[in-house]
C-alpha cells in the first residue's frame, strides 16, 4: 500500500523539479538573447538540498566571481581555525621600568586583528581599545618611556594587497590591505563641498593630498588613490555640486596611523615619550633595523571578536579586509608561511579535498576584488552544499544578506555580477544555487538575474 502511496508523490516530484527547470531555462535564453549580454559568459548551476541536478548553464565554465568567493574563504576559516577563534594584540617593553620610567622602548603587536579599532562591533569601537591599554598602562607603573614607541607590524609579510588587485581599487575602502597590525578597518572617511575638501574623520599621518575632483553630475563618480606606505594620496573624478558628499578610502599605513593615536593618547594622559615613533616595516624601509616586540614583559593583551561574528560582516557588508586577513591568518596558522600566495594555494588545497575539482576553482584572493579569479557555479553549489552539513553552518549561513527575497550573498565588479545562496520555494522545495555573469554591458544586471532566480521562489 505504501509503494502506491509514494508513485504519484514521486511522479509529482519529478514533474515540477522539470517544471522549475524548464522555467529556469526559459528565462536563462530570454537574458542571454537581450542586445546587453551579446558578449557576455554566464555559469549557472542549481541543486536540491541534497546535492541533485535541477538546472545548469555552463555549471563548469570559471568566470569572475567578485564577492561570492567570499564563501569558500569563510567556510575553509571557520573549519581550519575554528569559529571561536580570535585575533590577539599586545603590548609590551624592552628594558625595565623603575621609579615610574620605562628605561627602554614600548611595543604594541598584532596576529593581523581586522576589527582593531573597528566600529562594527559593540565594546570593541577604537575608543575601547584605547581605554583598555591607557589602563594598562598606568597598571605597570609606567609614567615615562624614555626609548620609542614601535608598531610591530611584522606577523604577516610586507606585501599588503594581493598582486591581481586593479590600481583604481586600492585607494578606495573596499581595497584597503592588509598588515600585521590593521587600525579602524584601515578606513578614511573625507567630507567633500562640491570639489573641496572639508574635513577628514581623521588625520591621517604623513599624507600629502592632490585633488582633482570636479563638480557635476548627480552621484559620486570619484576615485581615491592610495598606496600602501606611500606619502602621496591622490582623488580625482566627479561629485555632485551643492552638496556636501562622504567618500571613504584606504589607510596608507595603518600601524602608522595607530602609533600616533597611542603617542597622543599617553601624552594627554600625562606620559611622556622621549624617543621617536615607528613601525617595524617603516624602520626597515629607511634601511634600519628593529627588533620585534618581545615576548616577555606583556603587560596588556586584547582578544578580538570570535571568528564567526567577524565571519558575519566578513559575507553580510563584504568587508574584503576580512578576507585577505584569513587567507594570510590561515598561511600562518597552517603552513608558517603568512603570504597570499601560500594561503591561496591552502584555499585550493581545502577545497580539492572536499571534491571540488580544482580546476573549477582558480582563486586569486580571499575576497573576491581580483578580476583574477574564476571560479565555476558548479564549485559554488559544491561549497554551499559541503557548508550545510558543518556544524558552523549557522554561523555561516546568518551572515547571507536577503536579497529580492532570497537568502543570497552577491558580488559586483565592473560588468560583472554573481548571487550564490540557499531558496525554499513557496512549495517547500529547498535549492541551493550560484550564478555568475560577466561581461553584461549597460542595463541592469542585477535585475536581468533576479527575473531569473524568481522561478525559484
Amino acid at each position: 500500500m505504501k509503494t502506491f502511496l509514494l508513485i504519484p508523490l514521486f511522479v509529482s516530484q519529478t514533474f515540477f523539479s522539470q517544471s522549475v527547470s524548464a522555467d529556469l531555462d526559459k528565462s536563462v535564453k530570454q537574458m542571454m538573447s537581450a542586445p546587453n549580454a551579446l558578449a557576455a559568459n554566464l555559469s549557472f548551476y542549481v541543486s536540491d538540498e541534497n546535492g541533485n541536478l535541477v538546472y545548469e548553464f555552463n555549471g563548469n565554465k570559471g568566470l569572475s566571481t567578485a564577492s561570492t568567493q567570499k564563501i569558500f574563504t569563510s567556510v575553509a576559516a571557520l573549519e581550519t581555525l575554528g569559529k571561536d577563534y580570535q585575533f590577539k594584540t599586545t603590548a609590551s617593553y624592552s628594558g625595565k621600568i623603575s621609579n615610574g620610567s620605562l628605561d627602554g622602548d614600548f611595543y604594541i603587536t598584532s596576529n593581523g586583528d581586522p576589527t582593531l579599532g573597528s566600529w562594527r562591533y559593540d565594546a570593541y569601537k577604537p575608543e575601547n581599545f584605547k581605554q583598555k591599554l591607557l589602563e594598562a598602562v598606568k597598571k605597570s607603573g609606567i609614567k615615562k618611556i624614555s626609548g620609542n614607541l614601535i608598531i610591530d607590524d611584522s606577523y604577516f609579510d610586507f606585501q599588503s594587497t594581493p598582486g591581481g588587485w586593479p590600481w583604481n581599487d586600492l585607494g578606495n575602502y573596499y581595497g584597503a590591505g592588509t598588515f600585521g597590525v590593521n587600525w579602524r578597518e584601515n578606513q578614511f572617511d573625507i567630507n567633500i563641498s562640491g570639489n573641496q575638501i572639508k574635513n577628514y574623520s581623521y588625520d591621517l599621518e604623513n599624507v600629502n593630498w592632490v585633488n582633482e575632483l570636479k563638480s557635476g553630475g548627480s552621484s559620486d563618480q570619484s576615485l581615491i588613490f592610495t598606496a600602501p606606505h606611500s606619502e602621496t594620496a591622490m582623488i580625482n573624478g566627479m561629485l555632485p555640486a551643492g552638496k556636501v558628499s562622504t567618500v571613504s578610502g584606504a589607510t596608507p599605513n595603518p600601524p602608522m596611523q595607530l602609533a600616533v593615536e597611542i603617542k597622543k593618547l599617553l601624552e594627554d594622559n600625562g606620559i611622556s615619550i622621549s624617543g621617536k615613533v615607528s613601525t617595524y616595516y617603516s624602520e626597515k624601509l629607511e634601511g634600519r633595523s628593529v627588533a620585534k616586540a618581545p615576548t616577555s614583559n606583556l603587560i596588556f593583551e586584547y582578544r578580538s571578536p570570535t571568528l564567526d561574528k567577524i565571519v558575519y560582516w566578513f559575507l553580510r557588508k563584504s568587508v574584503n579586509l576580512y578576507g585577505e586577513t584569513l587567507i594570510k591568518t590561515m598561511a600562518k596558522e597552517k603552513r608558517n608561511n603568512p603570504n597570499f600566495e601560500t594561503g591561496i594555494d591552502f584555499l585550493k588545497d581545502f577545497w580539492k579535498s572536499k571534491g571540488i575539482n580544482p580546476m573549477m576553482i582558480n582563486f586569486a584572493d580571499g575576497s573576491g576584488l581580483s578580476p583574477q579569479n574564476y571560479v565555476s557555479a558548479k564549485a559554488q553549489v559544491q561549497a554551499l552544499l559541503y557548508a550545510k552539513k558543518q556544524n558552523y553552518f549557522e554561523a555561516f549561513y546568518e551572515g547571507f544578506p536577503t536579497q529580492n527575497g532570497i537568502k543570497m550573498k552577491s558580488g559586483t565588479i565592473k560588468d560583472s555580477k554573481s548571487f550564490a545562496g540557499y531558496q525554499t520555494s513557496k512549495t517547500g522545495k529547498k535549492y541551493v544555487f550560484s550564478i555568475i555573469l560577466n561581461n553584461y554591458q549597460g542595463g541592469n544586471i542585477s535585475t536581468a538575474l533576479f527575473k531569473v532566480l524568481d522561478n525559484l521562489k
